[in-house]
């Protein structure tokens, strides 16, 4: 008898590596998600490696061809501005409600999560991309723990849905020096509006962010 108590964990073992490996190029957009390929690159079974990629679909990161199987989802120019424009409405949600109910325990895991990045920022500029997974980590803490005290699911839900399509777009861009030090020149900004609790500060700092995002992934990669 299947003890029922495995298999969830297992879809949530395929699931987190499946996507991890989209968000970092691995899985290159566009490409076939072989199930039997699939089960010798995790060792994972069929059974749970096609329910996460189940789910991934409705994450956006995986794409369902009926009776064809699973592909990475594509990507284009026009995708990645409907990205970029609905994560700033998502942001904009998120983070004015995290500043209202802003308090000093929120404050000093800000002040920890943004110096927590700060180190990753030097490790990565001084070892030119061997630490890049341990700054995507920082990175993401930091502006988790910004919008943390939102109190919405549905808001923190979409929102994490669309900060995963933006990272998939952005991790061919991490390794570039220029906009490596443009962003955490972002972050520095981010952390001085948010702990003055300046909302509209916080909202145009996301928008300039997200959309320097955009221009800089749009040149990177030649989509324009």
């Amino acid at each position: 008898m299947v003890n029922e108590t495995v298999v969830p964990t297992l879809v949530d073992l395929a699931l987190r590596r499946i996507r991890e490996d989209i968000l970092r190029g691995v899985l290159v957009a566009g490409s076939k998600l072989r199930v039997e390929e699939l089960r010798n690159k995790y060792d994972i079974g069929a059974s749970p490696l096609r329910e996460a990629l189940s789910r991934l679909v409705s994450h956006g990161l995986v794409t369902s061809e009926g009776q064809k199987g699973f592909r990475v989802a594509p990507i284009s120019e026009k995708d990645l501005r409907d990205i970029t424009n609905t994560r700033k409405l998502l942001e904009h949600a998120a983070l004015k409600e995290s500043l209202k109910n802003g308090d000093r325990k929120w404050e000093q895991e800000l002040i920890i999560a943004y110096e927590n990045l700060d180190k990753e920022h030097y490790e990565l500029s001084n070892n030119f991309g061997e630490t890049v997974d341990a700054w995507e980590v920082a990175n993401d803490q930091f502006h988790d723990t910004l919008v943390s005290r939102c109190t919405s699911e549905w808001i923190l839900n979409f929102r994490k849905i669309i900060y995963d399509q933006a990272t998939r777009y952005r991790r061919s861009l991490i390794l570039n020096h220029q906009e490596e030090r443009r962003a955490h020149d972002d972050h520095s900004q981010m952390l001085e509006a948010a702990l003055s609790y300046n909302i509209e500060w916080s909202c145009k700092l996301v928008d300039k962010h997200a959309d320097a995002q955009l221009a800089n992934t749009l040149a990177e990669s030649q989509l324009l």
